[in-house]
């Protein structure tokens, strides 16, 4: 007796095969081997995708097979519980949905366990930890990378122009919202490098406005604005108004420095030029740069999270802290109570910058703009300021002004200079600066501002939400800190948690 003949499975992957047949096949044809380069890439591009893309619905075809296999042929049913613990207890096949990835939309078919008055549950989709959206992770991935450095609308276009049309603009920055929820968490659990005690660690906070749509103004902005609008449109903005149309965003920088010892004159040029025999000495290099921001969260949440990671890298307070402000009272009144919570002893100091620019417009009161005499008068109070000797220069300058009776409209440089200096001469200990090698100026959270906001945020047109923003801003930090890849492990584990708990999680918090 001839047995029956047995029905052949299919095989797993003979629609790649023949994809790729068909393109070589294509390329082996006479129009192809007329084609320039650029043709020809633009060919395998084209096709190697779709290629790419049948690979991936054939492995999800193979998946689905092995999974009805291995449920028709088991011996004892496996019990399939949801994620409160209830069992499924009915068994139903070809449950399908799709997954739209990096190569274009493939079908996913799995089998769903049903119960009374229950939510299905597909243990297909955690093995594969399908997504709770239409759109892959790899996608989601892709979409944040792009939407950091350019507009969505730029974002948008690179992604069709690799993936073909996937991805909507709307779901885009959809995906790049829901991309930076795990960043506290993430920098919460993150251990910093350790260094020795005597390298100063150094904080640096900072402030920037970001252009938002006029629902994600803060409320006494957008109270302004509203006066503004009703008062009717105006021509241009009276002296000192503003446009109440932007939202303050901090920045706070952390970070390590070797220290580097310097004399006054590495800082300011000394009248009559430098002398060939003594070369400015270097200043102190940032390592180890932090940057956290954020539009949302109010400064005083941004400088915790700074004093945060400073204290992570000197938990038993053991170096010099070095905090750089930039004059403005309320952001350092914040700083110093946040250190007098933690017992931390701080060295303020104002950013020299600053310093030099009030120095450089009384000195303008005396001599002409880019004159000779306006620069030796200079140099010589920013030389005696960073000597230690900030009261004396301010006290010469009102001096020089009484005895050259200055009219009051140049007078008033000099009064404002000499005001700005008496006023914060507990944050002039320029001299101590620089011979312990501190730095002396807050260039590196302006970068960051520079980088974090303006080179994104401040785009031309951009009007931001405040979620938008917020989830740009903070992940464009974390690139910055060059901690994105290691953070993408992490979110990629906690929404894995988010989207398929076991079934003894539902009464705990996850935690980082």
């Amino acid at each position: 007796m001839e047995p029956y003949d047995a029905l052949l499975e299919p095989e797993g992957y003979a629609a790649s095969r023949d994809a790729f047949e068909r393109l070589v096949s294509t390329l082996a044809d006479a129009p192809a081997r007329n084609m320039a380069h650029d043709e020809l890439e633009g060919l395998l591009e084209q096709q190697g995708r779709e290629l790419l893309r049948q690979l991936m619905q054939d492995h999800l075809d193979l998946r689905a097979r092995t999974e009805e296999t291995a449920a028709r042929i088991s011996v004892e049913r496996p019990v399939v519980r949801g994620p409160e613990g209830r069992p499924r207890t009915w068994r139903e096949s070809n449950h399908p949905r799709w997954l739209t990835c990096v190569f274009g939309p493939v079908r996913v078919n799995r089998i769903a366990y049903r119960g009374r008055g229950v939510s299905n549950v597909h243990p297909a989709d955690e093995a594969l930890s399908l997504p709770a959206g239409r759109h892959s992770r790899g996608l989601a991935r892709l979409a944040v990378l792009e939407a950091v450095r350019g507009s969505f609308d730029q974002a948008q276009a690179a992604i069709e122009r690799r993936c073909g049309r996937v991805l909507g603009k709307r779901r885009l920055e959809e995906l790049v919202i829901a991309a930076a929820v795990d960043i506290a968490a993430y920098y919460a659990m993150k251990i910093p490098t350790p260094c020795t005690r005597e390298m100063p660690l150094v904080l640096q906070v900072d402030g920037k406005g970001v252009v938002m749509r006029p629902e994600a103004l803060r409320e006494a902005t957008r109270r302004a604005a509203a006066k503004t609008a009703a008062a009717g449109r105006r021509g241009r903005l009276a002296p000192g108004e503003k446009p109440n149309r932007k939202r303050m965003a901090t920045v706070a920088c952390v970070f390590d420095t070797a220290p580097a010892p310097r004399r006054p004159h590495d800082i300011v040029h000394p009248p009559g030029g430098r002398s060939e025999s003594r070369t400015p000495r270097p200043g102190p290099k940032a390592e180890r740069k932090w940057c956290t921001a954020s539009v949302i969260r109010p400064p005083e949440q941004v400088i915790t999270d700074a004093f945060d990671q400073a204290q992570a890298r000197d938990p038993q307070h053991l170096r010099d802290w070095i905090v750089l402000v930039d004059g403005a009272r309320h952001q350092l009144d914040l700083i110093q109570d946040e250190a007098s919570r933690r017992g931390i002893r701080l060295h303020v100091l104002l950013d020299f910058v600053h310093v030099a620019e009030y120095c450089w417009t009384a000195a303008h009161a005396f001599h002409p703009p880019g004159s000779r005499e306006a620069e030796t008068w200079a140099a010589d109070k920013l030389t005696a300021i960073l000597a230690g000797h900030a009261d004396r220069a301010a006290a010469e300058m009102t001096a020089q002004a009484a005895a050259e009776q200055l009219p009051a409209t140049r007078r008033e440089a000099v009064t404002t200079c000499h005001r700005y200096l008496t006023g914060h001469l507990d944050q002039l200990h320029y001299d101590t600066a620089l011979a312990a090698g501190w730095p002396i100026a807050t260039g590196a959270v302006e970068g960051a501002c520079r980088h974090l906001i303006a080179d994104r945020l401040d785009i031309t047109g951009a009007r931001w939400g405040l979620d938008g923003a917020e989830a740009v801003l903070r992940l464009r930090a974390l690139i910055t800190n060059g901690d994105f890849e290691d953070y993408w492990i992490f979110h990629t584990a906690r929404e894995h948690q988010r989207l398929y708990p076991s079934p003894d999680q539902q009464n705990y918090s996850l935690t980082a």
